[in-house]
């Protein structure tokens, strides 16, 4: 069985053989929705008969990897986990094993799970979501299947980059590929994205700790839980779901809102809400749920079936909105999810990319079959699904800086650039393509440091002629150069006058008195000036001798010496040729 990789996926896999020819691990950089578990596939098929682990740490990871192995691969996969067990006898063991992080670790430290498993046995490992793999667990059960020399690792990731700072370098020896959320967005395999800031007077950040590199959850529960917060978070997105302008249902009363909404007959977008906490995702799925139909909330602690349910049902449809927390930032597929409600806000630029990342996948069938990035635009501008929308919730943020889709997506653009673009579509609050905000920015930039440079040169010029001016108007008038020899006589070029002597030394020296700063030109002259005329020299040779650098000054002495000995070289007795 064969499967055809995109082009950066192809790129992905190659540069992955190629950096493990000179280190055992390495790190792959790709955006959710772009398919690294496709390209990891392929991997395991490329390395095959090596045997493969995959190590996860969700359950909606380990089956989606089982699942696509399989069927892009044919390979068989077993999966390690709770109270499944993969064969590790020699002859009926799978090529393909795939366990969760959890599974591995448990038992005591001499009983191990992993300590089933021989590392030899393995020739690839690879470890989906790998920004987790700095944690102490996964580099113990990591450095277990490392003592195989002969191992090769690939981490895959959509955010290298951790709240908490520690270094992936720790685990990873290389980068082999990296592609970026702007760079699927211009090639044509994710979709734009429209970002809305919302300003709610009552959200006020400014007496919430930081903890690990982000806001503390406990300060940020005191913050959005409260009633006035979750109404200001709930009408902007209830507008947003249905297409409607900020503020309209303003003018409708809330018992209302339910009514007003369904005479619009529109069909909600389908929309995940991110909360910080399970009683925040409750409070908001009950105000949703008074003003539409088809409103569920989830949790970690929501058994698995009926977890499994409200997947299924948002998929379909019948579910449009789902409040969250801590639910489908990871191994959640669902294109046809096109907003995304951030009522977590958050100091974590991984955090923020893995929500925003729910909604970018374009609806099936729309790009794979066209070859190049302008067609897969234009498909994406043209289909129903053309963009996602990002409603971010701000208030006082205080001293925290709190990431937007300015900060994900502003690598194209200077820092400055993209601060901008945050503050001009905070100031309108209304929905706004952010790369072209950003780019308008930044020639925006461009413009004004042009007319800064060219005011610059303005008042450069203004003060060059005001010291010329002067320079003609400070003179005694008993100066005995008349008006007419000074116009007449050239100027330096940094607006002083040369005299008339100076200026004659310099041209029949072959130099332009006008392209020299006076200083530079008092040089020349005295560099002129020493130097021997040609009559000296001429006298000099013809009597036989020679001037060997000497300087203006010396070759005179020579010379009155040449004079003295009847014009021969040989001087008198007691006279020396000048050294």
């Amino acid at each position: 069985m064969s499967f055809v990789l995109r082009d950066y996926q192809q790129a992905a896999h190659d540069a992955v053989f190629e950096h493990w020819k000179q280190h055992q691990t390495t790190l792959v950089v790709m955006p959710t929705g772009t398919g690294k578990t496709l390209t990891f596939a392929q991997i395991i098929k490329t390395a095959h008969p090596k045997r493969a682990m995959v190590l996860a740490h969700r359950n909606e990871l380990i089956i989606q990897a089982r699942d696509k192995i399989e069927s892009m691969t044919g390979l068989g996969v077993e999966i390690e986990k709770a109270d499944l067990v993969a064969s590790a006898n020699l002859f009926s063991r799978c090529p393909v094993v795939v366990s969760s992080i959890q599974t591995q670790i448990s038992g005591p430290t001499d009983h191990r799970r992993y300590l089933r498993f021989n590392p030899d046995d393995f020739g690839v490992l690879i470890v989906d979501e790998s920004h987790h793999a700095t944690s102490p667990s996964w580099r113990e059960v990591v450095a277990h299947y490392r003592k195989n020399p002969e191992l090769r690792v690939a981490g895959f990731t959509a955010t290298p980059d951790r709240g908490d700072q520690e270094a992936l370098g720790q685990v990873f020896e290389s980068v082999a590929f990296n592609y970026g959320i702007l760079d699927a967005i211009k090639d044509g395999w994710l979709v734009d994205i429209t970002q809305q800031f919302v300003n709610v007077s009552g959200l006020d950040f400014s007496e919430v700790r930081t903890t690990a590199g982000d806001l503390n959850e406990g300060d940020l529960c005191k913050v959005m839980e409260t009633e006035e917060n979750i109404q200001g978070i709930c009408q902007p997105t209830l507008e947003a779901v249905y297409g409607l302008a900020p503020k309209t249902l303003n003018g409708v009363p809330v018992p209302e809102w339910r009514t007003y909404l369904e005479l619009l007959g529109k069909v909600p977008r389908r929309t995940i809400v991110f909360t910080v906490s399970v009683a925040q995702a409750e409070m908001c799925a009950n105000v949703f749920g008074r003003a539409m139909k088809g409103v569920e909330w989830v949790c970690g602690k929501t058994p698995a079936e009926e977890r499994n349910n409200i997947v299924h049902r948002f998929w379909t449809g019948e579910t449009a909105v789902v409040s969250n927390c801590g639910i489908f930032l990871e191994g959640f597929d669902n294109p046809a999810v096109e907003l995304i409600s951030m009522a977590r806000p958050t100091k974590s630029r991984a955090l923020y990319a893995q929500c925003v990342g729910r909604s970018l996948r374009p609806l099936p069938g729309i790009v794979d079959p066209l070859p190049l990035p302008e067609a897969r635009r234009n498909a994406i501008t043209a289909s129903p699904k053309p963009f996602a929308r990002i409603l971010d919730f701000v208030g006082n943020s205080g001293r925290h800086k709190l990431i937007s889709c300015a900060d994900i997506l502003g690598g194209h653009v200077s820092q400055e650039a993209a601060e901008r673009a945050k503050k001009k579509a905070m100031a309108e609050g209304t929905a706004k393509k952010i790369l072209v905000t950003m780019t308008n920015e930044e020639l925006e930039i461009a413009r004004e440091k042009k007319e800064r440079e060219a005011a610059d040169e303005r008042r450069k010029r203004a003060h060059l002629l005001a010291r010329s001016k002067f320079s003609v108007q400070d003179r005694s008038a008993f100066d005995p150069s008349d008006i007419s020899s000074e116009t007449r006589l050239p100027r330096s070029k940094d607006g002083y006058m040369f005299s008339e002597a100076q200026v004659n030394v310099l041209r029949r020296a072959g130099y332009d008195p006008s392209r020299f700063a006076y200083r530079q030109g008092q040089a020349i002259i005295g560099k002129i000036l020493e130097k021997p005329t040609e009559a000296q020299i001429k006298v000099i040779v013809r009597a036989g001798g020679q001037v060997n650098g000497m300087n203006r000054k010396q070759c005179s002495k020579l010379i009155d010496a040449i004079k003295a000995n009847g014009w021969k070289m040989s001087p008198p007795e007691g006279t020396n040729q000048p050294q």
